[in-house]
């Protein structure tokens, strides 16, 4: 019998005007599978699992039938729900509702009605399943985003459910906590014979282990297959989903490669090896850094901030200078403090030593509204702190009365569909979309964005790419906080690793990727062995193409 069957389910919210988010889906998910959807933002993804678990099923207009082990979903009880279907949100903090990470541990167990005996057993194997004994004691608020999203993993897993459905968990986390979170996943579903449904941009840990993928497009199934078919069946179609598919098929397709895909990144530098052991070119030209920047848009001079008084200094010394008309990036770990040091650039947190300069000007001589009319602004991490109104166009129209360049920045972010909903009921890409217009509409010549892009498809990231590369070509300064290495390795300009409170190292994508290990992309440790400081697909397949070029 299936765990899940969907039959004919069309879904549509109020104020979509008769536009369905679900249409005719139709899915049948057997028991202990792993299951991958994937799909631009706005896709339907995040309705169709809330659909799964009726407690989290958004309002709305629906048809169709959902059977959960044979049973109609309305007739499942929500105590057998809550036993047996565990839901882990995008945002962490939207599933946390305790102060102490053991209280978070036993919450659910004691929501359903376990014996102490049975709580106590149950919580003390998670925290050892999870790695959790170190931070038992601790208060919640303390925890980095990884740290938050694990807890919430083991707080569910400790109700052993038959079915773990995952709504992008890893959007707030660095690339190596986001590895170490998916691998407890999969090693949830091998050894303990969990069902997992999980949507995720980030496909690289995923897509090679899962038994089928399923792909979304504006509500409907388009495919439904094994992964290494699903790669093939959207290269043949020219979907613009092969964009988001893992860099060894990207690769493998844009070298037109010969025999079967590689699906993973080991499979990948087999495929390499065999190919171009002996390569004629073997590296792309480098551009160097800059010793010296002269009129820098911003400069950051030992800067020291902590929270409280008697807490520990969070950043620690940060000193930087931006060059102007640059995309600059700051990658590093959660609880870095890099987001810190956004904040202190636009004075949400002022330090108490050092010195913040925007183009030349001390940011404590600028007045509120000269600093902020034109000259900065910031895209924050939480792109819902900005959505004051009920609908995303009167948001917009709070920061322009020109209709003219609200339809214009909307339709640079493809929103303009989207402008009469709730921005409540928008995916986490359109929400992030959306805050991203309403930013720029103040026009801004320093733009500071704190994971951009958080909950958006590839598709889109390559859309938003070519926004900030029109932005510096007016000559504006971006300064991106990002988890996303793979962006920033293709786009970025300059790229600063933040550790223990402050900028250790600046330089060039190619050299900063190319030169780390475990920090670094995919296409780098993939090509690596055969290629000098390729960091990113399209490096790879550039490669791979002079090569073969080279041998006719």
């Amino acid at each position: 019998m299936a765990h899940f069957q969907i039959k004919d389910l069309n879904f549509s919210y109020p104020t979509a005007q008769g536009k369905k988010s679900l249409d005719g889906v139709s899915l049948s998910i057997e028991k202990g599978e792993y299951i991958v959807l994937c799909g631009k933002s706005g896709s339907g993804k995040t309705t169709l699992l809330r659909q799964l678990k009726s407690v989290l099923a958004p309002y709305g207009k629906k048809s169709g039938e959902i059977l959960f082990n044979g049973m109609p979903m309305e007739k499942v009880s929500a105590w057998d729900q809550s036993a047996k279907i565990g839901y882990v949100m995008q945002d962490p903090d939207d599933q946390i509702v305790t102060d102490k990470v053991w209280h978070e541990l036993t919450f659910g167990l004691e929501s359903l009605g376990c014996d102490q005996k049975t709580m106590r057993a149950r919580v003390a194997e998670m925290a050892c399943y999870f790695g959790i004994a170190d931070w038992f004691h601790k208060d919640v608020a303390n925890l980095s985003g990884g740290q938050k999203q694990l807890l919430n993993l083991a707080s569910i897993m400790a109700m052993q459910p038959e079915v773990l459905i995952l709504d992008e968990p890893t959007s707030q986390l660095d690339p190596i906590a986001a590895s170490d979170f998916l691998n407890t996943v999969r090693k949830i579903n091998i050894e303990l014979g969990t069902t997992v449904i999980i949507t995720e941009h980030r496909l690289e840990d995923i897509f090679p282990y899962a038994d089928r993928a399923i792909v979304m497009d504006a509500g409907r199934v388009i495919a439904d297959d094994t992964p290494r078919n699903i790669g093939k069946l959207l290269y043949q179609q020219k979907n613009d989903m092969f964009a988001a598919m893992p860099t060894p098929i990207r690769v493998f397709y844009g070298a037109e490669g010969e025999g079967d895909c590689p699906l993973t990144v080991r499979e990948g530098r087999t495929w390499l090896s065999r190919h171009y052991s002996d390569p004629k070119v073997n590296a792309l030209p480098a551009k160097e850094l800059r010793e010296k920047i002269e009129n820098p848009a911003l400069s950051l001079k030992e800067l020291w901030f902590r929270y409280e008084k008697d807490s520990p200094d969070v950043l620690r010394g940060v000193s930087a200078e931006i060059p102007t008309g640059s995309l600059y990036a700051i990658v590093g770990g959660n609880g870095a403090g890099k987001s810190t040091a956004l904040k202190a650039i636009c004075g949400i947190c002022k330090p108490y030593r050092g010195k913040v300069k925007v183009f030349g000007k001390p940011v404590e001589k600028y007045k509120s509204a000269e600093l902020f009319g034109g000259c900065l602004a910031m895209l924050p991490q939480d792109p819902k702190s900005l959505f004051v109104k009920k609908t995303v166009r009167e948001d917009l129209a709070e920061m322009t009365k020109d209709e003219q360049k609200l339809a214009e920045i909307a339709a640079i972010c493809e929103i303009d569909h989207l402008l009469d909903s709730h921005p409540y009921d928008l995916s986490g890409g359109e929400q992030q979309r959306s805050a991203l217009a309403k930013v720029l509409l103040t026009n801004p010549k320093l733009l500071l964005l704190d994971e951009p892009t958080k909950g958006i498809d590839n598709f889109f990231k390559e859309k938003l790419a070519g926004i900030l590369c029109k932005l510096k070509g007016q000559g504006i300064t971006i300064v991106m906080v990002s988890h996303d290495v793979e962006f920033c390795a293709k786009h970025a300009d300059w790229v600063s690793m933040f550790f223990d409170g402050q900028i250790l190292t600046t330089d060039t994508p190619r050299r900063f990727f190319g030169n780390n290990s475990f920090y670094t992309t995919a296409a780098n440790r993939m090509s690596r062995h055969v290629f000098s400081m390729a960091v990113t697909a399209e490096d790879v397949v550039a490669l791979c193409n002079q090569n073969r070029e080279a041998e006719v």
